[in-house]
């Protein structure tokens, strides 16, 4: 607990002195110490968000590794990060744990970074958007149509030239771990099916408030009208928009079909979320703890990737089943309305575009895979365990067959 404070502490007097990494002012900096604070006061209670044998097998460890995000226990992120502490419970023998708090306990994503930043907060997850601020690298992963399928984007973000963007962070106290899948967006309309960009023109599509979203939606000839999330339901429904942009499993949780009769599998982007690790926790850990830690996290990606492939497999059949017609438009259109954006990086961000074109130049070893036919929201969804848990099981039952302390 002291220690906790006296890092919060030493990183408020960094800030005063030297001011926030890619800051704004004092206000934001007033909500990082808030949460800075909740670590302690979080940190403190016995209990927190995981049940009492992992509470048990924290209090023998001899490192706890503090991990914070933002999104509820039930999400495919959570529950993956779940199998990564019992998968890191087991291979370091209960030397090593990690302690996890979902739904903001700690703060926003930025306010988690930047805890990771001064050393408060050890591991975090966020949106690959969220790091552009720290590394114009990630700025890549957010150029429209930049990925051909599931399979190379998959091929991108595990070979080199994601594990490059995952390092380039480093310099601001964050080193990204591994990718985890979030989907690809597509737009969803009220009353108009998307098949091509003449479609868009004049609507009013919600957006993240992201230049590159608005950039990209201009060039589609649509009106670009950033809402906060939690209000676009409201918007959709009072005709505010016309319509947004999203993954299916946020298309069908958050009950957006219900207004909206068309869901347009354009994908014209692909953002990773990633864990992303203080590289005060990272500097401090032996080389045996980084090689345990680096081991439960590329295990807890490939459990979260099956998920998430669960949960949109699901979310297309519930939603077709409310009666949402899935519309597959014209891509070529599409790719060449957003050529001017590529142009545009090619003389502001040079190193951008190279990566971009690098990236496009990846191709997939797999015979055939290079396909968006073998995308999840492509493939047959009938032999898919409705409740989303098969591999959560099965992931379960690995880990007490390996000699995992279970959690909650």
């Amino acid at each position: 607990m002291r220690s906790v404070f006296q890092a919060v502490a030493a990183g408020i007097r960094y800030r005063i002195r030297e001011g926030a990494v890619n800051g704004n002012g004092a206000s934001r900096w007033a909500g990082v110490v808030l949460a800075g604070l909740a670590v302690l006061l979080v940190g403190g209670c016995t209990g927190g968000a995981e049940g009492t044998t992992q509470d048990r097998s924290r209090s023998e460890a001899e490192t706890v590794i503090r991990l914070g995000h933002g999104l509820d226990p039930s999400h495919p992120v959570h529950r993956a990060m779940e199998a990564m502490g019992r998968r890191l419970d087991s291979l370091s023998g209960g030397q090593m744990a990690m302690k996890i708090y979902p739904s903001e306990q700690l703060g926003t994503e930025r306010q988690c970074l930047e805890l990771l930043q001064i050393g408060s907060l050890d591991m975090t997850k966020v949106s690959s958007a969220v790091m552009e601020s720290f590394s114009p690298l990630y700025k890549t992963l957010g150029l429209p149509y930049l990925f051909r399928s599931e399979a190379h984007r998959f091929e991108v973000l595990e070979g080199p030239v994601g594990q490059r963007i995952l390092q380039s962070s480093t310099g601001a106290w964050l080193r990204g771990i591994v990718y985890y899948d979030a989907g690809s967006r597509s737009f969803y309309t009220t009353n108009q099916p998307i098949r091509e960009p003449s479609d868009l023109e004049g609507l009013k599509i919600r957006v993240q408030e992201s230049p590159m979203a608005i950039r990209m939606m201009n060039l589609l000839g649509a009106s670009p009208t950033p809402i906060s999330f939690g209000e676009l339901y409201t918007a959709l429904q009072q005709g505010v928009v016309s319509g947004a942009e999203n993954n299916p499993p946020s298309f069908h949780t958050t009950r957006h079909y219900e207004l909206c009769q068309y869901y347009s599998l354009d994908r014209h982007t692909a953002l990773p979320d990633v864990l992303v690790a203080s590289t005060h926790l990272w500097d401090r850990l032996s080389e045996q703890e980084r090689d345990w830690l680096m081991q439960a996290a590329r295990y807890s990606a490939q459990v979260q990737k099956k998920l998430w492939d669960e949960a949109t497999q699901k979310a297309m059949r519930e939603v077709k089943k409310a009666g949402v017609e899935v519309v597959r438009p014209d891509l070529e259109k599409f790719q060449k309305a957003v050529q001017p954006l590529y142009e545009a990086f090619r003389e502001e961000q040079p190193t951008v575009y190279r990566l971009a074109q690098e990236i496009k130049d990846v191709r997939v070893d797999s015979a055939g895979s290079d396909s968006v036919k073998n995308d999840p929201v492509e493939r047959d969804s009938a032999t898919v365990d409705s409740t989303g848990d098969a591999m959560a099981k099965a992931a379960k039952e690995g880990g007490k067959r390996e000699g995992e302390k279970e959690g909650r």
